[in-house]
């Protein structure tokens, strides 16, 4: 079990993005959550230039792919082919069932692929599987270190 949990959440939409947080906030041991509202202040949180003191390397990151500006494709793609990041497991989370979507993402890197279910309830149970999954039975490193 990791000693450090933290989840970096790339989603532009407020009301997904609370439902999120609520449902993680539920989970056995909820991560610390780190939100960017699009894929250029995503990248700039990763690289540390912010404004935190220190950006944390988040242990998962859980992205929407469509963002205004740089959408969650190209961002999948920029950590996937960085070194410094292309460790963390990125979780798809997306209204997009579209099979071209997955198989795009999948080839780029992703570590997983979910669409986001319309009912409060059942979305709430995709999160919190999620979490049960990445947090508590997925052994993951540790990576403390910026680089």
């Amino acid at each position: 079990m990791l000693k450090t949990r933290s989840l970096l959440l790339i989603e532009d939409s407020d009301a997904d993005s609370e439902a999120t947080v609520r449902a993680l906030n539920k989970c056995s041991a909820p991560p610390t959550i780190h939100r960017c509202r699009d894929g250029d202040e995503a990248l700039a949180f990763l690289r540390g230039r912010t404004g935190e003191a220190e950006a944390p390397i988040p242990t998962v990151i859980l992205l929407d792919l469509n963002l205004p500006g740089m959408d969650g494709r190209e961002v999948l793609e920029q950590i996937k082919t960085d070194e410094a990041f292309r460790h963390i497991p990125v979780v798809i989370l997306t209204t997009s069932g579209d099979r071209s979507d997955v198989a795009y993402c999948y080839r780029k890197g992703a570590s997983g692929y979910m669409t986001k279910p319309l009912d409060l309830g059942q979305f709430s149970q995709t999160i919190r599987d999620f979490c049960a999954y990445w947090f508590d039975t997925v052994v993951l490193p540790d990576f403390t270190d910026r680089r």
